[in-house]
């Protein structure tokens, strides 16, 4: 049977919309506490920000180039477009009814008010018209729009008031304000000891911005807001030094192509069609937002107000390695391999393997791949004075992280002046790999350690983000490491590895081989059996090798927590397969593949997606946990996620998710709940054992 159909699969960025609902459906659940769920609410607006900057903005390039690529679905441009449309039409409007008709008024009841302007009390009043003339009004520029003044150039994202205008001999009837970035979007009353009362700087803006426009009368003024494209597109074949032309890039990106409007829900349609001569956007290009503009700007109120009450109970993860004067790191990793479980294991153990290999003597060299890290990173610092004590430090940091290009050129420039060898990788590919490898001498003899990850170096992550993380000297996994080094950092052919996998060169027929080994077992009656947890499912090769596994009867348990185009429910193709979301407090990122094998099973922890970005287009790594106790603790990971009947949620053959079934004596079960509680058993033993 033919496997391309287009109605064997669902579309990229409609699946996409449908994992930005189940975050949406978070900060709908009342078992959350109401400033988790207004966070939620902040990740929805700001999720879609970067969908539309990214994903649309590529969308709208095939469609006004007429060159679609059209997916395995099917959809040309044109198609997908007008979908998104009209399902994030559908879900802005009701992340605003959630925020009007819920958060807005449970935070009240909780003393956290969010005023309309006129509603504000006179002292207040007074107040903030103070603070306006003393704080906003030197830094705000009218900006007329007139044959002599072109529209601004105004910057993406960026908050701003088109105000309608009439008055005798006036060159124009409108002009635009540009909220200025370096002023909070939302304002607390003076005077507040004990309840939090605020106001949105836009609205103050916008009952004040007539003193602006001397001997002119202010008809209207609405706010607005636009998003450009924000894809880098950089040649690296022609580009003499790849540093420089992504910083030039980045100039450019905030004032790329417009691609969405988001205006006041009352704004007259004459003004939106103004904007949307302006800004070159069509009708469906335009969200009528009825609540703030720009629900990201409440995310530092969601993660600073004081009140411990409204928010998850904090844990403090377990130190799997507890380091005391007798022991370094190396012992613990010489003794057996160590498996990290972030969040509920602390990172802190990655930090001290990195801190301790940057002041030991013993230490000759380091190597390590930086995709993000975080704005002060630790991690940085230990490589600087890894450099700084004589060793030798290789980084191989990707310039091209999207949305943290910037701060990689600064640690980039940081690193180098210190004396780091740093360098960008392969032409042509992302290294999305996560590795550090150690050179030590011990005695007559040099060993290597390692670390291996499936998530970022990313200390501010690895609190809210789920990953693994391998710590090993096994010569097997450390020389195939070092030859992966030697691949980023010289000029070299692919030597082939002994146990890990690397894309783009062996991962993804690897996968493929085993899967189809799982269906060539089931067809020979032995033990089989596929379970992967992932991001993304999208690569059409790799789905339809699901396809046809399943088709010879083996079971499959698929945990997606994003992106899924692979359609379960199609009758004789896809019924052995389930898949299932789990959307919670922690951002799932861990990726864990686990064959059955005829009754050994194999379990490889990646920093790959079965995407054809990571599997063709970046270099990931692969690796198995090979000791009996290590797979059964990645067992149980896999086998809790799948107990979840809280969080998660099943795919239906619509390709929407919906809630697992609850019998009424079935006991609840959430997962990530469960490894907290486990956590802090865990904690209050005498020490922590490795593999």
């Amino acid at each position: 049977m033919k496997l391309d159909d287009p109605r064997f699969y669902i579309n990229r960025e409609l699946s996409w919309l449908e994992f930005n609902q189940r975050v949406l459906d978070q900060a709908k659940d009342r078992s959350n506490p109401l400033l988790e769920r207004l966070k939620f609410l902040c990740i929805v607006s700001s999720n879609l920000d970067e969908f539309f900057e990214v994903r649309v903005a590529g969308l709208k390039q095939q469609k006004q180039t007429q060159m679609s690529e059209t997916g395995p679905d099917g959809m040309s441009a044109k198609e997908q477009l007008e979908a998104i449309s009209a399902r994030v039409r559908r879900m802005v409007d009701e992340q605003y009814r959630i925020w009007r008709e819920e958060l807005q008024p449970e935070l009240e009841k909780n003393g956290i008010r969010f005023h309309h302007y006129p509603d504000v009390p006179e002292e207040q009043r007074v107040y903030f018209e103070n603070f306006f003339h003393r704080q906003v009004y030197p830094v705000l520029t009218p900006l007329a729009v007139d044959p002599a003044h072109p529209f601004p150039q105004l910057l993406n994202k960026s908050l701003n008031v088109i105000v309608e205008l009439e008055g005798e001999n006036i060159t124009t009837d409108i002009a635009v304000v540009q909220v200025p970035r370096i002023l909070p979007r939302v304002v607390a009353f003076s005077g507040k000891s004990t309840d939090s009362d605020y106001v949105f700087l836009g609205h103050i803006i916008q009952e004040h911005v007539g003193t602006l426009f001397h001997g002119v009368k202010v008809k209207r003024a609405h706010l607005f807001r636009i998003t450009r494209n924000s894809n880098l597109y950089v040649d690296e074949e022609e580009a003499d030094n790849l540093l420089h032309a992504i910083e030039e890039q980045l100039r450019r990106l905030n004032r790329g192509a417009a691609v969405r409007l988001e205006v006041d829900h009352i704004c007259p349609e004459e003004t939106i069609q103004r904007l949307l001569e302006v800004f070159n956007l069509e009708p469906d290009d335009v969200y009528l937002i009825n609540g703030p503009l720009n629900l990201v700007r409440l995310m530092p109120l969601a993660l600073q107000i004081d009140r411990p009450d409204l928010r998850f109970k904090r844990f403090t993860p377990v130190t799997v390695v507890s380091l005391d004067t007798e022991a370094d790191i190396f012992f613990h990793i010489r003794k057996g391999d160590i498996l990290l479980h972030h969040p509920y294991d602390s990172f802190q153990t990655v930090l001290d393997f990195i801190g301790q290999a940057a002041e030991d003597p013993q230490v000759l060299a380091i190597k390590q791949t930086l995709y993000r890290t975080s704005s002060d990173s630790p991690i940085v610092q230990s490589l600087i004075e890894a450099a700084q004590n004589g060793k030798q430090v290789t980084v191989v940091i990707e310039l091209k992280a999207r949305f943290d290009e910037a701060a990689n050129i600064k640690w980039a420039r940081m690193m180098r002046e210190a004396g780091v060898d740093v360098v960008y990788g392969l032409s042509g590919l992302k290294t999305h790999a996560k590795a550090i490898l150690v050179v030590r001498s011990e005695g007559e003899e040099i060993r290597r350690y390692a670390h291996l990850g499936t998530g970022n170096y990313n200390p501010s992550t690895a609190r809210i983000y789920t990953d693994l993380g391998l710590l090993t000297c096994r010569e097997n996994v450390t020389r195939d490491l070092a030859e992966v080094f030697n691949l980023l950092t010289g000029v070299s052919l692919y030597p082939g590895m002994r146990e890990l996998l690397v894309a783009p060169y062996d991962l993804h027929e690897k996968m493929l081989e085993l899967i189809e080994r799982e269906a060539a077992n089931a067809r020979a009656g032995l033990p089989s059996g596929i379970m992967a947890k992932m991001n993304a499912l999208l690569e059409e090769s790799t789905i339809q090798a699901l396809y046809r596994a399943s088709m010879a009867g083996v079971p499959i348990r698929l945990l997606v927590r994003g992106t899924c185009a692979l359609r379960v429910g199609i009758p004789g193709i896809s019924e052995n397969i389930e898949v299932r979301s789990i959307v919670g407090r922690f951002l799932e990122h861990s990726r864990i593949y686990r064959f059955e094998n005829a009754g050994d099973p194999i379990y490889y922890l990646s920093s790959a997606d079965w995407m054809p970005r990571n599997l063709f287009r970046r270099v990931e790594l692969a690796f198995p946990i090979v000791s009996p106790g290590m797979k059964q603790h990645v067992q149980e990971i896999l086998d809790w996620q799948w107990r979840d009947n809280v969080k998660a949620r099943r795919m239906g053959s619509d390709g929407l998710y919906y809630p697992l079934p609850v019998a009424p004596n079935e006991e609840l079960f959430d997962s990530q709940a469960e490894f907290i509680a486990d956590s802090n058993r865990r904690r209050k033993k005498p020490s922590a054992t490795t593999e």
